[in-house]
This record gives C-alpha cells, sequence and structure tokens, in this order.
C-alpha cells in the first residue's frame, strides 16, 4: 500500500472552509503520480514519471471513477491517501484509494485506469513489471 501526505489548503474549499468535491479528485491524482514517481525509480528511471513514460512509450488514462464521499474535509487538515490495486486486467487496473484524517476515512475513491500507447492512444497491455513493483511500495 502506498501513502501520500498532504494538506488542505484554503484553495480547496468553499467558502465555509469545506473542502469541495471534486478536490478529492485532485487529493487521489497526486497520490497516484507520487506512486508512479516511487515505481519509476524502483525500476532505474531517474525518479521521473515522465522519463518512465518515455522510455516504455506507455501512459495511464482514467477510464472511470466512483466517488463515495464519507465525511468532510476542512481546511488545514492533514490528511493521508492511501492506494492499493484492486483489481489487475490485462489492459487496465483499479486503484482503491482512501483520503483519510487521523485515520477517519473522509473519501473512498475507485479509479479505473487503462494502459495506453503514447503514439497511438491504443490499449496496450501492462507492463509485467508495474504490477511486481506495486507488491514491494
Amino acid at each position: 500500500m502506498h501513502t501520500f501526505k498532504t494538506r488542505v489548503y484554503y484553495s480547496d474549499t468553499d467558502c465555509s472552509g469545506i473542502v469541495y468535491h471534486t478536490r478529492y479528485l485532485d487529493f487521489a491524482e497526486h497520490a497516484r503520480t507520487e506512486l508512479l514517481r516511487e515505481l519509476s525509480a524502483k525500476f532505474g528511471v531517474e525518479d521521473s514519471q515522465s522519463s518512465m513514460i518515455a522510455l516504455s512509450n506507455i501512459a495511464f488514462v482514467v477510464k472511470s471513477i466512483s466517488v463515495d464521499y464519507q465525511k468532510p474535509g476542512q481546511l488545514d487538515d492533514e490528511i493521508t491517501v492511501t492506494t492499493e490495486i484492486e483489481s489487475e486486467k490485462r489492459f487496465s487496473l483499479t486503484f482503491l484509494q482512501t483520503v483519510l484524517r487521523e485515520g477517519e476515512v473522509l473519501a473512498v475513491l475507485r479509479v479505473r485506469v487503462a494502459s495506453i500507447h503514447t503514439q497511438t492512444l491504443k490499449p496496450v497491455p501492462l507492463p509485467a513489471w508495474f504490477a511486481e513493483s506495486m507488491q514491494t511500495v
């Protein structure tokens, strides 16, 4: 399981200091980006997601997202986003991402991403190293 910590800033909230619902998508995206950055470092690619994409010609695009909002986040909260693979198919992965504040669940996201070739934009099988690397994060 991968963890990513961040803080809720004023720009993340509405005028009452409650986290705006779409910001949870950003929190989850940032967590997945940091996960890929760590995986690229383990793959020996300069600790850079863009370098990994350039070398492998593979990118991940969001196919679908579902969000279960459970409690409101608030201005200045320190939050943690956990990310794990819920399921893996030949061309796609489903991530289970949980946004927490001091262990309390704020939102749960299921994010399905497809693996595509960066030149053709067509689906390609997930690289074998990806799931293997995920087990060590």
